[in-house]
């Protein structure tokens, strides 16, 4: 099987931020939200906030704007077209992706790819918490293990080395820029 991180790797730009970017636009009551998120945002770059429990603070928004599955999917009505080019001739039936992002947000989206095994950080979507470990760094590798117990990774495309863990095991790595696919 072929394993793929998502974020800047199958997609241009991360799915997290521009989803709260488009929200940000449909919703106005997210606007009185500018000020916490911004002591947020510092707080997580002087290294004063560790990153789940930043992820969990911007993702406080998520209560604030009503039918969130109607959200996602108007997001990824206007978002599909960020897929980079070079994904579409490689896929195969058993790709699997596994993402930092909300698994309730890169789900729809790789739905429509035709991936069906999504794992991503488990948060609910209508309070942004996290009900489980952010899927980062060594995290992947322990849920991939989980899933596919004893199973190897014939290819895996990241754009960050934040994914060493899982290139390690994989026979063939990529490091995806841009469109370039780069060796590992």
């Amino acid at each position: 099987m072929n394993v793929y991180d998502f974020d800047n790797t199958i997609l241009r730009g991360d799915s997290t931020a521009r989803f709260f970017a488009f929200c940000l636009g449909r919703y106005p009551r997210m606007w009185r939200d500018i000020p916490a998120q911004a002591v947020n945002g510092m707080l997580f770059m002087l290294r004063l906030r560790k990153k789940q429990a930043f992820k969990q603070r911007m993702l406080h928004f998520l209560a604030l704007i009503g039918d969130v599955d109607a959200a996602v999917d108007a997001f990824w009505q206007k978002n599909m077209s960020r897929v980079k080019a070079w994904y579409p001739p490689r896929h195969r039936d058993d790709d699997v992706v596994i993402s930092a992002s909300p698994e309730f947000l890169v789900r729809p989206a790789c739905a429509k790819l035709g991936i069906g095994c999504v794992m991503g950080s488990p948060v609910d979507k209508h309070t942004g918490h996290f009900y489980g470990p952010n899927c980062h760094g060594q995290e992947k590798v322990r849920r991939f293990h989980a899933r596919f117990p004893g199973a190897r990774i014939e290819e895996f495309y990241s754009d960050s080395h934040s994914d060493d863990p899982l290139a390690a095991l994989a026979e063939r790595a990529c490091l995806v820029k841009g469109e370039r696919l780069l060796p590992w």
